[in-house]
């Protein structure tokens, strides 16, 4: 047993740079992960970096396992030579899981980190652990190990002089950041995949999702994404329920609008506090609540005079705070202000058109005239969704000249710049309409135009489209490996040659921002327009099947992420919901119903509102500080792991005292 399943992640260690292709297709090992180097990548720095993959690592190697694979030449294209699948030892795997800090569970019960020399006592420990580990955990282990590969005494890499390396840097990034690595990506598991498809997208069914499939496929990150997409989805639904009545009869009559808005602050806020004891239930039984997070290092793109890490104290690229702070505030800040003011001033446009149908309408009522009503805010709506779209790239443009030494610090300042301008570039005319012109017709109105406008554009950009182009590029590549291999079945190759050219998943940046959007929507304004719940609950149900199925069958797979919660979003979603608090309360002071009783005093009525809000962002307070974020059998299951962690020391104290 032991030999044959050693065998089926290893075989022999002896392989040669490169395979025929039948050799390479029943490998003596399971693949994991592809590797592609530069087609022109010199044939010195190919050995060299393949034989600190391989190397032992008391040696300073990844000690994994690395194969060649060579294409058949094509008489249209060329193809790359130095592509290369990775894999590893069961042994090797199980020693990278306790090094990454994997958590797996205990015969106890409770979640534990993973030692090797305990590994009998882990609940799904069988045999010589065959199984035991994840696809997704085994390739990250093979990326960590990639990517901690550190440079020894090499000045650069061979065949490269100029390319320096740094004693203790990471190889593998240096080699991405100067182009030599175009990329590295985990394979998929076909028969996996398969099953996965099935149980997720391929059925259209009333049920939750299957996160913990979903998490042993694709990681955590991607599955508390998913896991909260369906929570909001379904703490939607008592929104669109109690809408559709507001919507069917007669809801413009303000008293009931008046209650809805009061509904509206109490199910933002609950929202919110609930989903962060559902996060913590699905990161302690998936491992990552008690993980300690991993030293951090410089980003592929980080640059700057060579200097000393003070923590490390290893010779690495160092960058001025000063500067950086320098490009931020007279480059970037007045750059975001300047988009902000192009966005006002595009507002300003769409009401002038605005004005201009109205006009019309009045002048000549008719069917056209009607349907013209419609119009500015459909155009405004596309007009919306474009300009967020350069933004973006402009956003990651200068978030990456401003050089940040870490991808957390990174990504924190570019959430930052995507957030404030596309908040203010999608409800600037919502927030002008409600106050400044106090038109809860044109409100409505417009509400519900940019709404559906923008869920439909974002349908067709990321489902149809990304779904006719997968399957125009997987004809293609089919024709092509038909073309070349006749009769012959390669499904290694094929694989491979398809996946490299999939569309990388560059994360779920763009998934979050779509459901903060929505989030603002429904928490803002959605009492002058109760029907916006049940269009974002439709959304999301089609969001969910789109998004399964993208990730499927239109992105590499990516690397799994250990997450223990969804960041920065979860800031990103509360700030909406204390600005829903004040938007709300406005909404209802400006209600006639509320007007009636201060006929004479304005300024009464305005310290009421005021005061009421108040009350409601203490309630608000309060209220997360009473609902703890860690259910309470979690809390106490944490608190044994650690009494347990601390009794173990006190015994190894003991024994080495009693020893010397």
């Amino acid at each position: 047993m032991e030999e044959s399943a050693e065998h089926r992640h290893s075989g022999s260690g002896k392989m040669q740079l490169g395979l025929s292709v039948s050799d390479s297709d029943v490998s003596s090992f399971t693949p994991l992960v592809v590797l592609e180097l530069a087609d022109d990548t010199k044939a010195e720095a190919i050995s060299w970096l393949l034989n600190r993959i391989r190397d032992k690592q008391q040696n300073g190697g990844a000690e994994l396992l690395v194969n060649q694979l060579l294409f058949p030449a094509q008489d249209d294209q060329k193809s790359n030579p130095n592509v290369f699948v990775v894999g590893s030892t069961l042994q090797r795997l199980l020693n990278g899981a306790e090094d990454v800090g994997l958590f797996k569970e205990f015969q106890d019960g409770t979640m534990r980190g993973f030692t090797y020399a305990n590994r009998e006592s882990f609940k799904d420990f069988n045999g010589d652990g065959e199984g035991f580990l994840s696809d997704a955990e085994c390739q990250y282990i093979i990326k960590h190990e990639l990517d901690t590969l550190r440079a020894k005494n090499e000045e650069h890499v061979p065949g490269y002089p100029k390319l320096k390396l740094y004693p203790g840097k990471s190889v593998v990034r240096r080699l991405q950041s100067k182009g030599v690595l175009i990329q590295y990506f985990p394979l998929h598991n076909k028969e996996d995949l398969k099953r996965l498809s099935f149980s997720w997208y391929k059925k259209f069914k009333l049920s939750f999702q299957p996160l913990d499939d979903i998490r042993h496929y694709f990681g955590e990150g991607l599955a508390l994404y998913f896991g909260f997409l369906e929570y909001f989805t379904f703490a939607l639904v008592p929104m669109a329920l109690i809408g559709i009545p507001y919507y069917l009869f007669d809801w413009e009559d303000y008293d009931k609008y008046v209650l809805f808005a009061v509904f509206n602050l109490v199910w933002s806020t609950v929202f919110l506090e609930v989903w962060k004891r559902c996060s913590a239930t699905l990161a302690y039984g998936w491992g990552t609540l008690c993980r300690k997070k991993a030293f951090e290092e410089p980003r592929a793109g980080f640059h700057g005079a060579l200097g000393l890490n003070p923590v490390t104290g290893r010779e690495e690229p160092v960058y001025p705070s000063s500067k950086r702070q320098l490009r931020i505030y007279l480059v970037s800040v007045p750059f975001v202000l300047l988009c902000l003011y192009l966005s006002f001033y595009v507002m300003m446009v769409y009401f002038d058109m605005e004005f201009w149908a109205i006009n019309t309408y009045h002048e000549n009522p008719n069917i056209a005239t009607s349907i013209l009503l419609f119009v500015p805010s459909i155009i405004y709506a596309v007009v919306i969704e474009i300009m967020n779209l350069l933004y973006r790239y402009a956003a990651e443009f200068l978030t990456e000249w401003e050089n940040h030494r870490l991808e957390s610090s990174f990504q924190n300042h570019l959430v930052l710049k995507v957030l404030v301008f596309n908040f203010v570039n999608c409800f600037a005319s919502l927030f002008y309409i409600a106050f400044v012109m106090q038109n809860m017709v044109l409100l409505r109105q417009s509400l519900a135009t940019l709404l559906i406008t923008s869920q439909i554009l974002n349908q067709v950009m990321e489902a149809f489209l990304p779904y006719w182009l997968q399957r125009r590029r997987n004809k293609k590549v089919h024709k092509r490996m038909r073309r070349l291999m006749g009769d012959k079945e390669l499904p290694l190759l094929g694989q491979v040659q398809l996946e490299t050219e999939m569309n990388t998943y560059l994360g779920t940046f763009d998934d979050y921002l779509e459901q903060f959007l929505l989030f603002g929507y429904v928490s803002l304004f959605s009492c002058v327009y109760p029907l916006a719940a049940v269009l974002v609950v439709l959304n999301n149900i089609t969001e969910v099947y789109s998004d399964a199925f993208k990730m499927c069958h239109v992105f590499k797979r990516p690397f799994s992420e250990p997450a223990a919660n969804i960041g920065v979003w979860q800031l990103a979603f509360e700030t909406m919901s204390l600005i829903a608090v004040v938007t709300n309360c406005a909404l209802i002071g400006l209600s006639p119903q509320v007007k009636a009783y201060f006929p004479e005093s304005d300024t009464q009525l305005i310290l009421i509102v005021v005061a009421i809000e108040h009350v409601l962002l203490a309630f608000k307070f309060i209220l997360a500080f009473v609902i703890p974020d860690v259910p309470k059998h979690i809390q106490v299951k944490l608190a044994k792991l650690e009494f347990d962690s601390l009794e173990a020391l006190k015994k190894r104290k003991t024994l080495e005292d009693t020893e010397t």
